[in-house]
């Protein structure tokens, strides 16, 4: 299969029939062999009976409704799960992303080989109070993961088949998905400018409390990445400092009275700053090696991710395309007889 289109769908009852006839009309002209997983994260409208005639209408259609609402990553994780397409494209149901942009995308993974392609809503069609934040939320992800991209946030994404089962995402994850990526040794990451629709049915999912529980997401990330297989790097590392400072700290205190006489120690607060540090430093070196232990005897402590064989894939592709090519041709000449 070429292609697995996962939507996560959240009360879009209005925009799913217009959706999938465009979807449609896509996948007609570029002939792809292709499915299209729709994931509804507990509606509460008509969303589910929607995609329910639409699946009756189309067999290429898949639908799968949650019991309640988990979340956008809960619904992209079991999309990801079900898709069987050499290449998998994410795109919200809002019609603000173009399905017109599929096939560059799917170009982009088995063509030129990129591991991913985020969409760049580079004139974005919101309101400032969305546009702003999200500004700043993409530079601050930008600063701690390295990875160059403007609009981390996009729906719109195109994967290739290995790295999508190779991932696992939860809680906010979704909008890091390149910095998984990435920590999963993915490293050819790209963008692609694409255009952005004013929404034209329903209201915005959006909340501030996204970017709370997005930056919350962002730590736990970084930590994982880092530190995930071996803790004792950064506890150790940290209560050895912080324990040596206490140290210096009852070191010096020492000195002050046995050498200059100066008693009344306990009065000082340097003294309890310094049996803080000692005790704190204590607490950090044997969390990170219980953590070490833990993570020594881990079921997933040697599950490493292999990469298949991708030439085959990209071979695949440019025979297709020099196929459909030729059929093509064949058309033209039989048009012009």
């Amino acid at each position: 299969m070429d292609i697995s289109i996962v939507i996560p769908i959240y009360n879009e009852e209005e925009s799913l029939h217009e959706l999938s006839v465009w979807l449609l009309k896509v996948m007609i002209k570029e002939r792809y062999d292709y499915e299209v997983i729709m994931i509804d994260d507990g509606s509460t409208d008509n969303t589910r009976k929607v995609m329910t005639e639409i699946c009756r209408k189309n067999p290429r259609f898949k639908s799968l409704s949650f019991q309640r609402n988990y979340g956008k990553s809960s619904a992209l994780q079991v999309g990801f799960q079900m898709a069987q397409g050499n290449v998998i494209i994410t795109m919200d149901a809002d019609l603000q992303d173009s399905p017109d942009e599929i096939p560059e995308l799917y170009k982009m993974i088995m063509s030129r080989r990129y591991d991913m392609v985020s969409g760049w809503k580079k004139n974005r069609r919101d309101p400032i109070g969305k546009r702003l934040p999200s500004k700043f939320y993409n530079f601050t992800v930008r600063l701690v993961s390295g990875i160059k991209l403007h609009d981390f946030n996009c729906g719109l994404k195109a994967y290739s088949k290995d790295l999508i089962k190779s991932i696992e995402i939860y809680g906010e994850m979704h909008r890091y998905i390149p910095v998984i990526a990435k920590w999963a040794g993915f490293k050819k990451i790209g963008e692609k400018v694409i255009h952005h629709y004013p929404r034209k049915f329903g209201k915005s999912k959006f909340g501030m409390e996204r970017y709370i529980k997005g930056y919350l997401d962002l730590l736990t990330i970084s930590f994982i990445s880092r530190y995930g297989k071996r803790p004792m790097h950064l506890f150790g590392a940290l209560g050895t400092m912080i324990f040596l400072a206490g140290f210096i700290v009852a070191g010096y205190l020492a000195y002050e009275k046995w050498i200059n006489q100066i008693y009344m120690m306990t009065s000082r607060p340097l003294f309890y700053f310094g049996l803080l540090a000692m005790v704190l430093g204590t607490i950090l070196f044997v969390g990170g090696f219980l953590g070490e232990l833990i993570c020594r005897n881990s079921m997933e402590r040697n599950k490493y991710i292999i990469r298949s064989d991708v030439d085959k894939l990209e071979q695949r592709y440019h025979k297709r395309q020099k196929r459909s090519k030729t059929q093509s041709s064949n058309q033209k000449q039989k048009t012009d007889l």
